[in-house]
């Protein structure tokens, strides 16, 4: 009997109260409903692309037909692609203005944001202000003045250097957004620089930058990301210069010549689409912390 009373209870091996039991159902349902509406969110945003790749590999025939998958994979279309007239010529130029007029962005607008954040002067809210009024200034304001300013005075029409120039000078978004980013590094770092006699440039260079790369890498992301789909600006600059197309307004030229050929217009579609899915692929750890820490402090 001292035995039986001795030995412990095996308390896990006790049945569910009805209570645990709904609440584990209750779990469960929610993970359900939340997976299903994830899953049902993703297949709305990759089906249309998978559709395009699909039909860019498939014959002309069968284009756009009720099949959904190809009957013989046609990977010649892309070669078929790069054969056009003009298509790498479009390339280069994409290349040149969302590579080097995100360098020029992210180089101009990181001084700014840095003053921004972290000097006090006169001025400093009435600046910041005027910043985000830029930022809610429509482009289609101010696109005849431009234009007359770069195309009659400068003589820069058909030439996408109006577009890039103006780059040099810093952009309204990404100086907010780095600002944002940059107050959230603490200001102990920047006074401990300054009292190790390291002069403003330096401690930019050396000790904010090196902490405000996620902000960074998202500025230059969204720049990149703008100039590569960007079509308004060429078609207003460079539209009457062929040679100085861009992928975007290319491809609009390219849909008008191969208007039938919608297994070649689907992979030039694929092809301008591409490189920004890698950029952004390989860079998006980068990109949704800097977009995340953004802004938490102000």
């Amino acid at each position: 009997m001292t035995q039986v009373l001795d030995k412990p209870l095996d308390l896990k091996k006790a049945p569910p109260t009805p209570a645990r039991r709904t609440a584990h159902r209750r779990a469960l349902l929610e993970w359900i409903a939340v997976h299903s509406l994830g899953i049902a969110a993703a297949l709305f945003f990759t089906l249309p692309f998978v559709f395009v790749l699909l039909t860019s590999l498939m014959s002309d025939s069968q284009a756009l037909s009720r099949d959904l998958v190809p009957h013989t994979w046609e990977w010649d279309n892309y070669a078929k692609v790069f054969d056009t007239p003009g298509f790498l010529t479009w390339w280069r130029n994409t290349l040149l203005y969302a590579g080097l007029g995100t360098a020029l962005t992210v180089v101009s607008s990181i001084p700014v944001a840095y003053a921004l954040a972290k000097f006090r002067f006169r001025g400093r809210k009435f600046a910041l202000m005027l910043v985000i009024s830029m930022m809610m200034l429509p482009p289609q304001v101010v696109v005849i003045p431009m234009y007359l300013f770069w195309a009659k005075q400068l003589d820069l029409s058909g030439t996408l250097w109006p577009l890039i120039i103006p780059m040099a000078f810093g952009d309204a978004f990404s100086i907010f957004l780095l600002r944002q980013f940059l107050t959230t590094i603490p200001d102990e770092y920047v006074d401990a620089a300054r009292v190790d006699g390291c002069g403003e440039l330096r401690t930019l260079l050396r000790v904010v930058l090196p902490m405000a790369r996620p902000g960074v890498a998202a500025v230059a992301l969204f720049q990149f990301f703008y100039a590569w789909n960007d079509y308004f600006g060429p078609q207003i600059y460079a539209s009457e210069n062929p040679g100085a197309w861009t992928l975007s307004y290319g491809l609009e030229s390219f849909k008008g010549a191969h208007h039938t050929d919608w297994n070649l217009t689907m992979a030039a579609t694929v092809l301008v689409m591409a490189p920004v899915i890698l950029v952004f692929f390989f860079a998006q750890k980068a990109f949704v912390e800097g977009v995340t820490l953004t802004g938490v402090k102000g």
